[in-house]
């Protein structure tokens, strides 16, 4: 069988959940004999059955939406001789529609977000978000089948597109790479979370993730106003979406600063060794998203034996265990949230919601015998239940089934 997976994310261009996704799907595929030849924007690592496309020069004035279709018209063209196409994200997803139409194969779609539940991206694209809005549409409208990363997702999938049968929505949650991800407590990694900012020998809270809307970072940094002082607050936290949010979060971390000791921003982009030392080294990782499919993050935290604090929204409540149910161990503490329902995820009691985040945040960093409980607990959920070869052998489930009819 081969099958062409189509992405903007690839080796080394990865920013994102999705990025990681398509990296560790496309290794297990190819490990259980899968022809999996991946297309993906701008140019990948250098590997057998890797393709790389970049830009139409002839669009490079043009807006960020419509250089993007530029590509996917050429990997669509390309993709001839599959027996399917699996796209990720909607930058890809007009490569995979068109590709099908033109070659008569069948499209696959995974669901990382959606463009309706983003609406804060028409900051970013202007225009463009009408554009990729869309593309989605259009794409998931017309697909064979929908894979989601949880079963939050699949929800929001068919309220978000209704005409779409939900037959056609299939779920396959998100993995780990549980050997590239796992707790580091070596003389070397606890200097490397000194290096970086982080005491390990000091109660902690850490973040890790894009200045997006979604990930709700202004809501920690109010929420870290009330920790208790000694309690460090290490942010790693980059790439943002837009030079508002940019300012907002800068802001927010000056006037936090200003306040307490033990605040330390980093803003660059941290090789995986360094985030796994961070992780091991910290009290508990924090994930406060008001948007989240699933959240690959909380999962390479509790790979790391990482107590997770999280917003219960989207998928995270399928991944991080509050409280003991069905025999599952608490792997850490969920934040409630009410949202209004616009699509901006934003709490219909923000001071309600960042109150809720503090009082999760203090209770965990002030037993941290709990906190390594769940942490230890998280590890062994991250291993038992989200290991990239079950991830692949329910994606390959879903192709079966497509090409059966």
């Amino acid at each position: 069988m081969r099958v062409d997976v189509l992405t903007k994310e690839y080796p080394p261009n990865v920013y994102g959940g999705a990025g990681v996704h398509v990296t560790e799907l496309v290794r297990a595929l190819r490990a259980a004999d899968v022809d999996a030849q991946v297309r993906a924007f701008g140019t990948p690592q250098q590997e057998p059955g890797t393709h790389g496309y970049d830009d139409l020069p002839e669009l490079a004035g043009a807006n960020p939406a419509l250089r993007t279709l530029g590509v996917d018209l050429r990997i669509a063209q390309d993709c001839g001789g599959a027996d399917l196409v699996h796209s990720h994200t909607w930058y890809a997803n007009t490569a995979g529609h068109l590709a099908a139409l033109l070659h008569g194969v069948p499209h696959v779609v995974t669901a990382h977000s959606l463009e309706p539940l983003r609406p804060w991206k028409a900051e970013q694209l202007g225009g463009g978000y009408q554009v990729s809005s869309f593309v989605e549409r259009t794409a998931y409208e017309a697909a064979a089948a929908v894979i989601a990363v949880s079963a939050g997702m699949r929800a929001d999938v068919l309220r978000s597109y209704p005409s779409i049968d939900p037959a056609r929505v299939h779920v396959v949650h998100n993995g780990i790479d549980a050997a590239a991800w796992a707790r580091d407590d070596t003389p070397a990694g606890r200097d490397t979370a000194r290096r970086h900012g982080l005491d390990p020998d000091r109660p902690s809270v850490l973040f890790v993730g894009r200045i997006t809307r979604q990930k709700g970072l202004p809501y920690l940094l109010r929420a870290a106003r009330r920790l208790p002082p000694e309690v460090q607050v290490v942010l790693c936290a980059g790439a943002p979406d837009t030079a508002e949010i940019q300012a907002e979060v800068e802001s927010l971390i000056a006037e936090l600063s200003r306040t307490r000791e033990g605040v330390t921003w980093i803003a660059e982009m941290l090789p995986r060794t360094d985030v796994v030392a961070l992780l091991s080294a910290a009290t508990v990782f924090v994930c406060p998203s008001v948007y989240e499919p699933l959240g690959i993050v909380n999962l390479e935290a509790m790979a790391c034996e990482a107590a997770v604090v999280a917003t219960a929204t989207g998928g995270i409540p399928e991944v991080v265990v509050d409280s003991a149910a069905d025999g599952d161990e608490p792997t850490g503490w969920l934040v409630p949230i009410e949202q209004v329902s616009d699509g901006t995820g934003t709490p219909v009691d923000p001071d309600r919601f960042v109150d809720d985040m503090a009082a999760a945040l203090t209770e965990a960093v002030s037993d941290p015998q709990e906190a390594r409980r769940r942490g230890r607990a998280g590890r062994r959920r991250a291993v038992e239940a989200f290991g990239w070869d079950a991830v692949a052998d329910r994606t390959r489930a879903v192709y079966d089934q497509v090409l059966t009819g």
